[in-house]
């Protein structure tokens, strides 16, 4: 990530929480901190200059937040199987490959960013599912994604849009 300059429009983690669009908005991080040897099940936030992707919702619990996101359905899951070829994407219940329930019963998933990690083509054991999701409460860690408040990812989701950057260097 060196020699990469912010722009305005860029979500920049912080030490502090993430800046974005002149607000700094508090966050959590993967248990496992920052590294920039992220790998499958380490629990870590990966290092980078990564792009947001799309983004999924729960239509049974909240409108479409904006054009462009897709709703989460019953089968929806993601692989997270090294072995798989489908590894580290969107895939269909049933599914005979390790993966993530997208659908979940907590609200963690109600609203997800996702994020290009480890994506075209995704190398086997380099970590999957790196989402900006909500979190389950002020400073709890995730497994590796970025997680904010439900009224802070809200407001984040209405004004991002395909391809913004999310900015994370090594804050060690």
């Amino acid at each position: 990530m060196s020699g990469t300059l912010p722009r305005p429009q860029d979500l920049v983690l912080t030490k502090q929480g993430l800046r974005f669009c002149g607000t700094l908005l508090p966050c959590t991080i993967g248990k496992g901190g920052i590294s920039s040897t992220k790998c499958e099940g380490d629990g870590a936030t990966p290092t980078g200059v990564h792009r947001i992707t799309g983004m999924l919702y729960r239509p049974d619990r909240l409108p479409p937040p904006a054009p462009w996101a897709r709703p989460i359905g019953p089968r929806d899951l993601w692989s997270d199987d090294g072995a798989d070829e489908a590894y580290n994407s969107l895939v269909t219940a049933p599914y005979g490959f390790s993966h993530e329930r997208l659908r979940r019963a907590d609200p963690l998933y109600d609203l997800v960013l996702v994020l290009d990690w480890n994506m075209a083509p995704a190398i086997a054991g380099r970590g999957s599912a790196i989402f900006i999701h909500q979190w389950r409460r002020p400073g709890y860690p995730t497994e590796g994604c970025i997680a904010f408040s439900r009224r802070d990812l809200h407001w984040l989701a209405s004004r991002v849009v395909p391809g913004t950057r999310v900015l994370v260097p090594n804050l060690g």
